[in-house]
């Protein structure tokens, strides 16, 4: 029997007689879907070329807000961006290099596509377009523009897109680490910054992932680190939910693999964003993502409390990519 096969039959299989509860826009937890709050004022143009470390580029904040020009601060790591990532198709199809960066590691609010399968690219953008997958907030800016550009790029630029950051090595750029008490936090472009007031609150129920540096993520450096903090016991609690807990959820490596880093189609689920992680578990149990690919992972998911998905997610973002 085919893998993907064998995933199916054995999602069903653990899935039978499991309830789902939807998570709803109004349960959606806030520090997963970060949104702007109504008052935020993005940074001001005051014509300064803004620099990172070991590069030698340099774009004014302006530069960085065109959605049709990906910067490129370190390029002698990557091969010259295709023309749909580099500078994407006005006016509807932003440069894919913008948000997901020049080599794809994205941030905490989007996703980090270095390294996936391009097949697996292929079919999320074809599930955006026919609204198979969308999100449960809709309002939130960065699905919002998925959606919305899915429907005006073309075929063939989603494939070179795909092929593109299909072949880039994904780094591990994410330290994991268990706290019972978190720096207090704003929210910042979509994603969750240090207020660097020096206050501290309990971590709670929640990941709290944030740029080490949040101005060299603010300015799409590609090498922008994050350190996600997450409940204590985490890890090891996450470790053990990949393994499969009997007649309710199977083993991850069933279908990504015995190491986690995908099979085929299958995306690797390892090393990347733990909030974003969070954020497809909840999507594929209240039905926001669908299609061939979700119908595999819906049962899987089905029984899961948010507890087990902030564990689990821990764990894979720990792990090497």
């Amino acid at each position: 029997m085919p893998s993907t096969l064998r995933c199916l039959a054995l999602s069903l299989t653990v899935g039978l007689a499991i309830s789902t509860v939807a998570v709803t826009a109004q349960d959606a937890p806030s520090w997963a879907y970060p949104v702007n709050p109504p008052d935020f004022k993005p940074r001001v143009d005051d014509g300064t070329p803004r620099r990172v470390p070991d590069s030698t580029a340099g774009y004014t904040v302006t530069q960085l807000r065109d959605l049709f020009a990906a910067p490129v601060w370190h390029p002698e790591e990557h091969p010259a961006l295709p023309p749909i990532v580099a500078q994407g198709r006005k006016p509807a199809v932003f440069a894919c290099g913008v948000c997901h960066r020049a080599d794809g590691p994205g941030g905490p609010e989007n996703a980090n596509i270095a390294g996936l399968p391009a097949a697996y690219i292929i079919q999320q953008m074809a599930d955006y377009k026919s609204g198979a997958r969308t999100t449960t907030l809709p309002d939130r800016a960065p699905q919002k523009n998925m959606i919305a550009l899915s429907k005006a790029i073309t075929d063939d630029e989603v494939r070179e897109a795909a092929a593109y950051f299909s072949a880039r090595t994904p780094r591990h750029n994410v330290r994991v680490v268990e706290a019972a008490d978190v720096p207090k936090t704003v929210v910042g472009g979509w994603f969750l910054a240090d207020a660097r007031t020096g206050e501290r609150e309990p971590i709670g129920a929640r990941i709290i992932e944030m740029p080490e540096n949040t101005e060299q993520f603010e300015n799409r450096d590609t090498h922008s680190r994050f350190v996600a903090y997450v409940p204590p016991g985490s890890i090891a609690k996450g470790k053990a939910l990949a393994a499969g807990v009997p007649d309710r959820i199977a083993s991850c490596a069933t279908c990504h693999g015995a190491d986690l880093k995908g099979l085929a189609g299958i995306p690797p689920i390892v090393g990347r964003s733990p909030s974003y992680a969070v954020r497809q578990l909840i999507e594929f149990k209240n039905g926001a993502r669908n299609g061939t690919a979700a119908a595999l992972m819906k049962p899987v998911v089905a029984g899961m409390t948010l507890d087990e998905m902030i564990a689990l997610a821990a764990y894979l973002s720990s792990q090497a990519p």
